[in-house]
């Protein structure tokens, strides 16, 4: 008699489902509600019956023709995201390459690694008093320090300049995120085959070459994934300017995020208005996102693929002509 065998599948399911459970109530049910509400003339403290608005897309609408602030919050957080993850991405590629440098063995890099990941994992709230201490008018540490060596003769206060104040949020970013962009990228290094770099070594290729022939093409992937989560990431901005500066001065800090919490939880409480910023700004991911994968697609790969297509074509071609 053949003895039955026994399925495991259903304590995957079982397993699962507290996630699948969480993801709904937590996740997707909060997305979808905040998109109804994007239509919908939802505002105030307290709870009144909403309505879907007779012009359904007039709140999308106001808030880019005719809402000054959120425009000012789109171009403050492209600004402040291309000013961080430019030097962030450059030094996490050079330390990337010095850590896994075959020729230099590095002392310590465990060490290194861990210093350098370090302001990854320092809370924002902590990062933004830290900050905002340093560049302190008119007895901080940044202004004592620029008086003791002449640069200035006076007291400046930094955190009043709108240009000051992004370059010092944009540096926070850069500052709390090349780590952790480094850390990916060497686990993506770790991965190519050593064979590559073996056979580059024996054709006589130096470092610069190995780099920028072997390793940056074979990260692709990894820097595609880079991209989006910086991407999105940037477009959530949102605890420093929020604790830092608070979006000011004259909303120079003012990102998306910050305007989004803005409408939301202070002053007339428009919530229909910041689940449409929301919105916007979930499209606006979702668009970028595409983008990064068009451009970064394996064009080799697509290309093989058509070509495949119009053998495959031709030979059914061939076939019905038979």
């Amino acid at each position: 008699m053949r003895r039955k065998g026994v399925s495991y599948s259903k304590f995957g399911y079982i397993f699962s489902f507290p996630f699948i459970l969480a993801f709904l109530v937590f996740s997707l049910y909060p997305v979808l509600y905040t998109a109804v509400i994007g239509f919908t003339d939802m505002k105030g403290v307290i709870p009144k019956p909403i309505h879907i608005l007779d012009h359904p897309f007039q709140n999308f609408k106001d808030l880019i023709f005719d809402n000054v602030s959120f425009r000012t919050s789109l171009s403050n957080t492209a600004l402040i995201w291309i000013a961080n993850f430019i030097p962030q991405i450059v030094l996490a590629l050079l330390l990337t390459a010095w850590f896994t440098n075959r020729r230099i063995k590095v002392r310590g890099q465990g060490a290194f690694k861990v210093l350098l990941y370090m302001p990854n994992i320092i809370t924002a709230s902590t990062i933004a008093v830290l900050f905002n201490s340093l560049f302190s008018y008119p007895m901080g540490p940044v202004n004592s320090l620029f008086e003791m060596l002449g640069f200035t003769h006076s007291p400046v206060n930094f955190l009043q300049d709108k240009t000051t104040a992004q370059g010092i949020v944009a540096f926070i970013q850069f500052w709390m995120w090349y780590g952790n962009t480094m850390i990916i990228l060497i686990a993506g290094v770790m991965g190519i085959n050593p064979a590559l770099f073996e056979a580059a070594a024996i054709d006589g290729a130096n470092g610069f070459q190995t780099f920028f022939r072997i390793t940056l093409p074979s990260l692709k992937t990894i820097m595609l994934y880079t991209l989006i989560t910086s991407t999105i990431g940037g477009l959530q901005l949102f605890d420093i300017p929020q604790l830092f500066l608070y979006g000011g001065p004259d909303d120079a800090t003012l990102t998306t995020s910050v305007f989004i919490y803005g409408q939301a939880f202070k002053g007339s409480y428009m919530f229909n208005r910041a689940a449409a910023a929301s919105m916007i700004m979930f499209v606006m991911a979702a668009i970028l996102s595409g983008l990064l994968f068009y451009l970064m697609r394996d064009r080799d790969a697509a290309r093989l693929k058509k070509a495949q297509m119009k053998i495959d074509k031709a030979a059914q071609a061939t076939a019905r002509g038979i």
